[in-house]
């Protein structure tokens, strides 16, 4: 619409500040009051004469699509979803309003899911601040770009991504169109390969979180009832070294309070796990999110260098620790929060994945019911229950049936 780059849009706005101000002015004193009705009537015309008729023709060249122009546009949609190319339309901060077919098969994610969402959440780590700025430049009219970028899915293989600037039609500023090609600038463009069958690296990570799952439930069914605080201290235990290398338990009891720190062994951490026990779990916007809201965070080199809080010194725990991966899980999630634990990958360490995040997720869970099991009530006698034996079964007297009263004798 050529009118509302015209100015119209900002006309409106202005026009709705002033009559908040008006609004606001009907407090002066009675004699005043005229001033003020004076105004209110001068926007009145305001709007009767100029912004109601432009707002008319507005109205008016908008729904005069003609049959053919709108068939165009059904054509160039289906276009856009059929081609055979990955193809995306991100606006400046690459938020996705649009992702074609070949794009959802791509990345593996669902049209629907990544509308509204930045496109650059689906590259590894490295590349997202690259790509932002690429975006941004090309939205600003400095001219098409390409880049190498990674998929979190597929981290070893590079992608070129194309972009480009688009105007869409009746909109002020331009979007950014994206194709993503497998191959290089350098080499030949190549169709996206078939997912292949897990490799036995996988399979193995798959066998070690099957056993740290069951080493937990083994290690909490070992506990007794209402001992909220030793669960969650043997499940800090299970977890530290065969799961991550850092192991933070928080209790939460009306307040947070921190139960457990276990981390490397050494003379050098020995200083920093001193330091992480000591810290009060407030000062952690991590915990704290967790513990309030229930919401659990998995984070690869994580942006919020803060987010675990300071050392006395204000040096953030993250950067001494040299985190490069971490989660925050609620215990309790559906229900109250009775805890929170923290792990840390550090160094050159693998770092979480979505299959991980899953089990810890199965495995906070298990932790909360521990901690929240009620002491079972000891009945004064035994329920009596139907007694069928089976042939060949041999009691101190046969003749008589365990329970008379309820007794269920044997088919024929």
């Amino acid at each position: 619409m050529t009118q509302t780059r015209d100015g119209f849009g900002e006309e409106l706005a202005d026009f709705v500040r002033r009559v908040g101000e008006l609004r606001t002015a009907r407090a002066r004193p009675t004699g005043e009051q005229s001033v003020v009705l004076d105004a209110a009537l001068f926007e009145l015309q305001h709007v009767a004469e100029q912004l109601w008729p432009r707002y008319e023709r507005i109205a008016a060249g908008a729904g005069a699509t003609s049959p053919v122009e709108r068939q165009e546009r059904r054509l160039l949609k289906a276009l856009f979803e059929q081609l055979p190319l990955p193809v995306a339309l991100v606006d400046r901060e690459t938020v996705v309003r649009r992702l074609n077919l070949a794009a959802t098969g791509l990345t593996g994610v669902r049209a629907g899911y990544a509308t509204g969402r930045p496109l650059a959440s689906l590259l590894t780590p490295d590349d997202r601040a690259a790509f932002r700025s690429q975006a941004a430049a090309v939205a600003r009219g400095d001219g098409d770009r390409g880049l190498i970028v990674h998929l979190q899915q597929r981290p070893h293989e590079p992608l070129l991504a194309t972009l480009t600037a688009l105007r869409p039609p009746d909109e002020p500023q331009s979007a950014v169109l994206v194709l993503i090609q497998a191959g290089s600038a350098h080499g030949s463009v190549t169709a996206p390969p078939q997912p292949e069958p897990p490799d036995l690296t996988e399979s193995m990570r798959h066998a070690e979180l099957i056993d740290v799952i069951d080493a937990m439930a083994s290690a909490l069914l070992q506990l007794e009832p209402k001992d909220a605080e030793s669960a969650l201290g043997v499940a800090a235990a299970v977890l530290c070294g065969r799961f991550a290398d850092w192991i933070v338990a928080d209790l939460a009891d009306g307040g947070l309070r921190r139960i457990t720190v276990l981390g490397p062994t050494g003379p050098a951490a020995a200083e920093l796990l001193h330091t992480v026990a000591g810290q009060d779990p407030a000062g952690c916007p991590l915990v704290v999110e967790a513990a309030r809201a229930g919401n659990g965070a998995l984070q690869l080199r994580p942006e919020d260098i803060e987010g675990f809080g300071h050392d006395a010194a204000g040096t953030p725990i993250l950067a001494r620790a040299e985190v490069s991966s971490l989660m925050c899980a609620p215990l309790g999630v559906p229900g109250p929060v009775t805890g929170v634990l923290t792990l840390f990958r550090t160094g050159p360490a693998r770092p979480f994945s979505m299959a991980e995040g899953r089990a810890m997720d199965v495995m906070a869970r298990h932790i909360a019911l521990a901690m929240r099991r009620p002491v079972p009530d000891v009945p004064t006698e035994a329920a009596s229950c139907a007694s069928v034996d089976g042939p060949g079964t041999t009691s101190p007297d046969a003749s008589r049936p365990a329970h008379p009263s309820r007794a269920v004798p044997p088919r024929p």
